[in-house]
């Protein structure tokens, strides 16, 4: 039996001890500022992103690998003779799904599986270090498809934005919603449902009382959530994750609890001061 290596791309932001020592390949997105094209991870940092939008006053786009760029990473391992398991960011967010599909069907039938997280981010890890478990005690890539497939359905992903300043660049409120924002300090509380990420609250002054309501949105599952390992994500939000993570050590009994920083393209969407928690739900 052929062993398996696990892939994702860059929106998984792992950290970068975890891919060291479970040898996880990742495939770069690229963020371009005009003319300027970056792989997001390799080429620029998500601090120097939020230094030229605060200059520019305007966003980067973001893109998907090309086909060319997944063929070139999974062609010398397929050449080594191990098969592979490549995790993507959502299908409805990107066409990183689709192109790693495409470089796919250049080689032999089966030989590289590949999966849509439906998630970002932490989501995206917990699932690349549940393939990597199983490949580790010997899973074929076909079961680790197949074990994926059902567990990126019990997958919660939440965050609270700091600021709607970036979702108005980005062209996802209005100017009017920007303003009376700002002017409330509205902090959206935002959630992946199917693949898309969707706003399931708004909380009214202090930050703290939005990452509150989400930490207990998360507590009310804890009959129900996966003990082996939750994710805390953030862009410059060191306060409110050591603060959900020491709340969830106290509460959860969970064996780990994982503080990783969001990279550029998740930091280009939702902006600095961004905090994320992301777990399985048991099935």
């Amino acid at each position: 039996m052929s062993n398996v290596k696990i892939f994702s791309d860059s929106t998984s932001d792992l950290p970068q001890g975890w891919k060291e020592t479970y040898d996880i390949g990742i495939v770069p997105l690229y963020v371009i500022f005009a003319e300027e094209t970056y792989k997001d991870g390799v080429d620029i940092t998500p601090e120097e992103i939020y230094h030229r939008v605060a200059v520019s006053g305007s966003l980067p786009k973001t893109a998907a690998p090309s086909p060319a760029d997944f063929m070139a990473a999974f062609k010398p391992v397929i050449e080594s003779g191990d098969d592979i398991v490549y995790i993507s960011l959502s299908s409805a967010l990107s066409s990183t799904y689709q192109n790693a599909l495409l470089a796919a069907r250049e080689y032999p039938a089966g030989r590289i599986q590949v999966i849509d997280s439906k998630t970002v981010c932490g989501g995206i890890a917990l699932l690349i270090m549940k393939a990597v478990r199983a490949a580790s005690k010997g899973h074929s890539a076909v079961e680790i498809a197949e074990m994926l497939k059902q567990t990126r359905e019990l997958v919660e992903t939440e965050f609270v934005i700091d600021t709607l300043d970036y979702l108005y660049m980005g062209g996802r409120c209005s100017g009017m919603q920007n303003f009376i924002g700002s002017l409330l300090k509205i902090r959206p509380v935002l959630k992946m449902v199917d693949g898309s990420i969707v706003p399931v609250g708004k909380v009214r002054g202090k930050k703290e009382k939005a990452v509150e309501q989400m930490l207990q949105n998360a507590l009310a599952n804890i009959n129900r959530m996966d003990k082996e390992l939750l994710i805390i994500a953030h862009t410059l939000a060191e306060e409110e994750a050591q603060y959900l993570q020491t709340a969830l050590w106290e509460m959860t009994g969970v064996e780990e609890i994982a503080v990783i920083h969001a990279g550029c393209v998740i930091g280009s969407h939702c902006g600095p001061h961004t905090v994320g928690l992301m777990y399985i739900l048991e099935s």
